[in-house]
């Protein structure tokens, strides 16, 4: 098949939906489909090599920093030459700008919310709800409303969508989802980090892996680790919380210093983004991979860290977190501090033949779960049904 996807930005700090697109198209890629990315950025930025995938930046006059015309009339005019038009992520124009091309034509148009539809957002940030509400009845509900399958990609995410707006209505379509995984499982990535990172060899680390934002719920971790040092549980000489992500902004200076404030700031080691084999020698070196998020609604670092043999500690908005525990590859608990800290504690408590359980359990999970190829195939099915929907469509007039 010949597929567009549509996206505000592939830069990669974006995080979970450019990642996503990333890997859909390397497993589209290996299966022969063609597929090419049209995005919101300006031209000559420096992340727009896009392995095996051509990218569009259609960020090119004044207007389309407030509408994104440039990509409207690119879409307008090549929509003929894919099977299907993918938006993904919906809080910006260029989804209505992707419908308004393609509207009335024989194109299927399909979008992946990537978990923006979480009422959790409404809850913790209600005047910017308020504000998306101005948009959207025209700007969001009507394109969502006409897609030819909105795709979550998992049915917590589906059943979530539907309480963020009352007006809300869509052709829903549960996908699987996954990753590529680790490249290689026997090369050791795991050398180099440490070599990179030698504050932290020899002691027990817990990784952190992501943005660095208040969604993912950093600050419960600090609190947790405060709270098990108090009790004599957590030791700052052989353990240690690897921070790995995106952390220039104020709210990842607001966190160095609630570590200061709580004492633990020796617990901390912060390697800013890291990409490739660093980021595999990351996974391969920690104990376990924690993430506490508030909303998540796959969690492709989660499924990246199942990939290495690695098990995930988890709070229960991570939609995908209830199948991971039943599967024996993690630990789940609420997101609050709380929770946290007797996420932790558990981990503590298991012995060295459960820790090694578990880790063995990751694996099998990733590769009947989660692996990409098997995602792949159910998001094919979708676009192809989709394109069988249109041609029943335009035989029945």
């Amino acid at each position: 098949m010949r597929i567009l996807h549509v996206i505000q930005s592939v830069n990669p700090v974006g995080g979970g939906p450019i990642e996503a697109v990333r890997q859909i198209a390397a497993a589209h890629h290996a299966l022969g489909d063609t597929l090419q990315i049209a995005s919101l950025d300006t031209p000559g930025v420096p992340y727009l090599a896009f392995p095996e995938v051509p990218v569009e930046p259609l960020r090119r006059t004044w207007i389309d920093r407030f509408f994104p015309l440039t990509l409207l009339r690119w879409v307008r005019a090549h929509h003929h030459y894919y099977d299907a038009v993918v938006v993904n992520g919906i809080w910006d124009f260029h989804l209505l700008a992707a419908y308004l091309a393609v509207r009335g034509t024989a194109t299927p148009f399909l979008v992946f919310p990537h978990g923006m539809l979480d009422p959790w957002f409404r809850r913790r940030y209600p005047l910017k709800h308020l504000k998306k509400w101005l948009f959207w009845p025209w700007a969001m509900y009507l394109p969502l409303r006409q897609a030819d399958a909105v795709c979550f990609t998992c049915d917590p995410e589906r059943l979530l969508a539907r309480q963020s707006f009352w007006l809300y209505k869509c052709h829903e379509v549960v996908v699987s989802f996954g990753t590529q995984g680790i490249p290689e499982t026997n090369h050791d990535y795991a050398t180099a980090f440490l070599e990179a990172h030698p504050a932290i060899a020899g002691r027990q680390r817990f990784l952190f892996l992501g943005r660095v934002a208040p969604k993912k719920g950093p600050d419960l971790l600090l609190r947790a680790i405060a709270a098990l040092q108090a009790e004599g549980l957590w030791d700052p000489a052989t353990m240690v919380l690897v921070l790995a992500g995106p952390a220039s902004g104020a709210y990842a200076t607001q966190l160095q210093r609630l570590a200061e404030r709580l004492g633990i700031s020796s617990s901390l080691h912060w390697t800013g983004m890291i990409q490739g084999g660093q980021k595999w020698g990351a996974f391969q070196s920690a104990d376990a991979f924690v993430l506490p998020s508030h909303q998540e609604n796959f969690g492709i670092a989660v499924a990246e860290a199942l990939s290495c043999s690695i098990p995930v500690l988890l709070t229960h908005p991570v939609n995908i977190a209830a199948d991971i525990a039943a599967a024996g590859a993690g630990l789940v608990e609420h997101d609050t501090v709380a929770g946290i800290t007797n996420l932790l504690g558990r981990w503590l408590a298991l012995d060295p033949p459960a820790r090694a359980a578990m880790a063995t359990q990751a694996r099998r999970c990733f590769l009947e779960r989660y692996e990409i190829s098997n995602a792949t195939l159910s998001v094919t099915r979708t676009i192809r049904a989709a394109i069988h929907q249109r041609q029943l469509a335009q035989t029945g007039r």
